[in-house]
């Protein structure tokens, strides 16, 4: 690139991005990579390519390119490779040779995947104009990705079951954030998932959080755990408590889904002040992270029945509180995480559980990325093939942040 050509980015980015966000709107998703790929050369890059992560976070996979032949086979692995890197601590990274930089396409504080771009050099004003092209790419991926198959293929890898099918459709991104308060879910197995979901959102200085586990592990239990993610939601949405959710959530499975049990935390986060509030519904206690440790029974509360008897809707259940202090943790998860066992039975456990958490923590890992690769060690444990639904929700207090 010229120092002319150079000097000219910045005036030209404005125009650049507009007409890629005009064109977008009559795109199809097979032609979305293509206009980033025309505006990154009219930006001065040699060419671009997206990739975007699959539903595990194991692999970048490429979009289709118009004109470009398929590489990379089934993508490039996450842990391992210099795109990963990028990935992984959302920092653009750069091939030792300048010829290939890597930018993390993300929405609000939820990894989409990358924009590969070539030819870039290090030139500051065309890294600059990239992390813009990076962060629209993210925004047309989003926008089309409810109603264009192509996006929903690429982040797979094999068929899901008809209760995962289920399930996915209800649950929203896998992390949200703001500078007060972050929140990140992973479930497994991807693929096959039975009965658990989760459900995170902001409402006016709180952060709503919800954990559930049906029981079972067929397409009842994932109707359940989407009949539970409708009640939370609508009694949410009219404004209803924590105890209101829990009482509909009880009431609509007697109704409707009857004989079948499911456990449950629904909890909300001041995020202004740290204040912790939750109703655990016969499921594992939420672990307290501070300082890079466990604090031991912290949220530990007696919990109420499992969601499904009929007995919350007489006398709604009492909410238990904590105060957080700055950079907490709380973390949630299903019993198919600790229950977890490896090919001799030996359980995951908590203890596993804490440390893989702790480490994550020490080595200042990102809450989502903690999660990842809490799940890797899960799988690993259990030689890659979990019996259980294992499902893990960790919410990190930052006001300051």
């Amino acid at each position: 690139m010229t120092g002319y050509e150079s000097a000219a980015v910045p005036d030209r980015l404005g125009a650049v991005l507009a007409g890629v966000l005009e064109r977008s709107h009559g795109a199809s998703a097979v032609e979305m990579a293509g206009l980033i790929d025309e505006a990154a050369r009219m930006l001065g890059a040699g060419g671009s390519r997206l990739y975007l992560v699959d539903v595990q976070q194991r692999r970048l996979v490429p979009l289709p390119q118009p004109g470009l032949a398929a590489e990379d086979g089934d993508g490039i692995d996450i842990d391992g490779s210099l795109a990963g890197l990028a990935y992984r601590g959302q920092r653009v990274q750069q091939a030792r040779d300048e010829a290939v930089a890597w930018f993390p396409m993300v929405d609000g504080v939820e990894r989409v995947g990358l924009l590969r771009l070539t030819g870039a050099g290090q030139d500051p004003r065309l890294t600059a104009a990239a992390r813009a092209l990076a962060s629209l790419a993210t925004l047309l991926v989003v926008s089309k990705s409810s109603h264009h198959e192509l996006l929903v293929r690429r982040q797979r890898v094999r068929p899901m079951t008809l209760q995962a099918e289920l399930l996915w459709a209800f649950l929203p991104p896998r992390t949200i954030g703001t500078r007060h308060a972050t929140s990140a879910a992973v479930l497994e197995p991807a693929y096959d998932i039975g009965g658990d979901a989760f459900d995170h959102c902001f409402i006016d200085g709180t952060l709503h959080l919800t954990l559930l586990d049906a029981m079972g592990h067929d397409l009842a239990s994932g109707g359940m755990s989407a009949a539970g993610l409708a009640a939370c939601r609508s009694t949410r949405r009219a404004g209803g408590s924590i105890p209101d959710i829990v009482t509909a959530i009880d009431r609509a499975l007697v109704r409707w889904i009857p004989d079948r049990l499911m456990t449950a935390v629904i909890a909300e986060l001041d995020t202004e002040h740290g204040d912790f509030a939750w109703v655990n519904c016969g499921h594992p206690p939420p672990l307290l992270i501070r300082a890079g440790r466990v604090v031991p029974g912290a949220l530990e509360r007696p919990a109420r029945l499992p969601l499904g008897f009929g007995f919350h809707g007489p006398e709604p259940p009492a909410v238990d509180r904590a105060r957080l202090q700055p950079g907490d943790r709380v973390l949630v998860h299903s019993d198919g995480i600790t229950e977890a066992r490896s090919p001799d039975g030996d359980l995951f456990g908590e203890r596993r559980l804490t440390d893989s958490v702790i480490r994550s923590t020490a080595s200042g890992e990102s809450a989502p990325e903690a999660l990842r690769r809490l799940v890797r060690d899960v799988l690993v444990h259990q030689g890659h093939r979990l019996r259980d639904d294992a499902t893990i929700l960790l919410t990190e207090w930052h006001p300051a942040g």
